[in-house]
């Protein structure tokens, strides 16, 4: 699910969009060919070919997003036994792919491409160029087109530990021998890629880079609980065990499986660990980038990743505080018509965080209920959606809670879209450690986020797109959509008869707004991260069990909580833009379908699709 440098794509990365073309090649096509419209014809088979050819490069440096995207068959079909390479020299081995694939985007004639073929060029240029300025800092993760870019090869929330294990058993399909074989193939490379990433650690301990203590301590509590497990055997071996019964497949699968997992598994897992706890001697408390070698130019580089913008960290945290008050001022009415009159907009959200009514029960049953109350809002939603979309896709989501050895350092959900063929559904991860990081008010908008029709729905647009664009996501455009998703289900009328849900839906962007001020004030302002979460707990009532494991992301992720409403923000912009321009030929399904199925692109490169959606319907 998580993703790497040397294995750039993975399900949550696959929050692209749908071709930008609305409707202009297709319409050339039935003109008179002229001699603009033959060298068009001429140079779009250039242009798909050259897309393609940049596709396979980057997806053979990643086994597991063919597998993700469910390519991994005919001529790929030899990945589905392989891992990427998370060693210095597997990023290398990325980097330079990238390098020469962005001089040959460069020096390629754009001339007579239509206007979806530009799009794609354009996204390839400005997704490998950021990632080659990552790749050109000292340490760090770089997602290539992605969004979990780090400073750190492993912590609470990355690394193989954590990666591969969910990965086998959510994505790796078992329906064959030969599948059950390629999962045995991937777990006697599972120790490699730990090996691969404990060199990298080691290398960044030593240009002193070691991450806040509070953050090992938590990663190591996870790694022990995963070298557990190995050692036992466990999921590993249950996994494939279990698959291979339901499959009817004969062969000695256990046995095989359980001498990988506790031998060379659970020896490379020590070996993690051991690095991990040399590191933790030396760590320090300081949360933010501040405090490491080169951490403001890396902190620089990380914000420009998230918002594909060149917004500074001081302007990002004022418009974090602008937005949070102008939120909190919509949230005031409604919070006094239900009663809560007393203190700031965070104190009576705090209050409302502890009223039974909107509770659920903290054990199997509520969690149970948590999982029956997610689906009755995605009904609700989808009801809907016609009046939002001309084009429609299918919503193909399953809701399923996380692995219990993520969920201690994991946010409250995520999800996104499934393979290109259907046959792995959209996923929508729910984090049940405790029923009380989720509430009656604040579960639907979390639907419409991660589901319908936020990632899950957006990214049935992108695997209808050239390969590229569904490998290719960027920060902004992914988690600014996943926001105007949650938009569109109060515009939509889902909270007209539920008005403590439209309140979820404003606290959700208050949240947003807050993240932008707490990352750059923890990265940029030395604020430590008490004092992060504390902003959170203060200013916006936000549960204090979620915010801490928050802000822990923050410090592991930087720059990437700043992408949401960054990019929320653009989009809202760009509607009114549309709006104003075109009067009484605006419809809101049209704008929708410009955005979706314009791909995931950057934010500037957004703003062109919009100018010729713009064009198109002044006609």
């Amino acid at each position: 699910m998580h993703d790497k440098i040397s294995t750039p794509i993975s399900r949550r990365q696959t929050l692209a969009g749908m071709g930008a073309a609305m409707g202009a090649g297709a319409a050339g096509l039935a003109l008179p060919i002229g001699p603009a419209a033959a060298a068009s014809a001429a140079a779009e088979p250039r242009g798909a070919a050259l897309l393609q050819s940049i596709a396979d490069n980057l997806i053979a440096l990643s086994p597991e997003g063919a597998t993700s995207l469910g390519i991994d068959t005919g001529a790929r079909a030899a990945e589905r036994g392989k891992l990427g390479d998370r060693s210095a020299a597997g990023q290398k081995a990325v980097a330079d792919t990238l390098k020469a694939d962005l001089a040959r985007v460069r020096a390629f004639d754009k001339a007579g491409l239509d206007h979806a073929t530009r799009t794609s060029l354009a996204v390839v240029e400005s997704a490998y160029g950021v990632a080659l300025d990552g790749f050109a800092l000292p340490y760090g993760d770089v997602a290539v087109g992605g969004w979990r870019n780090t400073p750190y090869v492993v912590i609470q929330n990355v690394g193989a530990y954590l990666d591969i294990p969910k990965f086998l058993d959510s994505d790796h399909p078992v329906r064959t021998a030969a599948d059950a074989e390629a999962y045995l193939s991937r777990l006697n490379a599972y120790p490699g890629a730990l090996d691969g990433e404990t060199d990298r650690l080691r290398a960044a301990g030593a240009q002193g880079l070691v991450a806040p203590a509070f953050l090992i301590d938590k990663a190591l509590k996870q790694m022990e609980a995963s070298l557990a497990d190995a050692r036992a055997g466990g999921s590993l071996v249950e996994s494939l065990v279990r698959r291979t019964g339901e499959a009817k497949i004969a062969g000695e699968w256990g046995p095989r499986a359980e001498k990988i997992a506790t031998g060379p598994v659970a020896a490379a897992l020590e070996r993690q660990i051991a690095e991990m706890k040399a590191q933790r001697a030396k760590a320090t408390m300081d949360a933010g980038l501040w405090a490491r070698p080169g951490g403001d130019e890396w902190y620089a580089w990380g914000l420009r990743a998230s918002t594909t913008t060149r917004m500074t960290p001081e302007e990002v945290h004022q418009m974090g505080r602008h937005e949070l008050a102008e939120l909190h001022g919509r949230m005031d009415p409604i919070l006094r018509k239900l009663g809560y009159t007393q203190g700031s907009v965070g104190d009576r959200m705090n209050a409302l965080a502890r009223d039974p009514r909107f509770k659920f029960p903290d054990n199997d049953a509520g969690r149970a209920e948590i999982v029956a109350y997610i689906q009755t809002w995605l009904g609700k939603i989808r009801a809907e959606l016609p009046r939002a979309f001309r084009t429609l896709v299918k919503g193909n989501v399953e809701v399923k809670r996380l692995p219990l050895a993520e969920e201690p350092g994991a946010p409250a959900a995520y999800g996104g879209a499934g393979s290109i063929d259907g046959s792995i559904p959209g996923k929508f991860w729910i984090n049940l450690r405790t029923t009380e990081l989720h509430s009656k008010y604040s579960l639907p908008d979390l639907a419409m986020h991660e589901a319908i029709p936020g990632h899950a729905w957006q990214g049935e647009y992108a695997n209808q797109m050239p390969l590229i664009r569904t490998m290719l996501a960027f920060n902004a455009y992914s988690e600014g959509w996943a926001l105007y998703a949650e938009q569109l289900a109060d515009e939509l009328g889902l909270y007209d008869d539920f008005e403590v849900g439209r309140l979820g839906y404003l606290q959700s962007l208050a949240f947003r707004a807050c993240r932008l001020v707490v990352d750059t004030g923890i990265h940029a302002k030395r604020w430590t991260r008490e004092e992060g979460v504390r902003f959170f707990v203060e200013e916006n009532g936000s549960n204090p069990l979620e915010v801490a494991s928050e802000v822990d992301r923050y410090c592991s992720w930087a720059g990437q909580a700043c992408g949401y409403k960054v990019g929320h923000s653009e989009i809202v912009r760009q509607r009114g833009r549309a709006q104003a321009a075109l009067g009484a030929k605006y419809d809101l399904r049209d704008f929708d379908d410009t955005v979706v199925k314009g791909g995931n692109v950057p934010l500037d490169v957004l703003a062109k699709n919009v100018d010729e959606y713009i064009a198109g319907a002044k006609g």
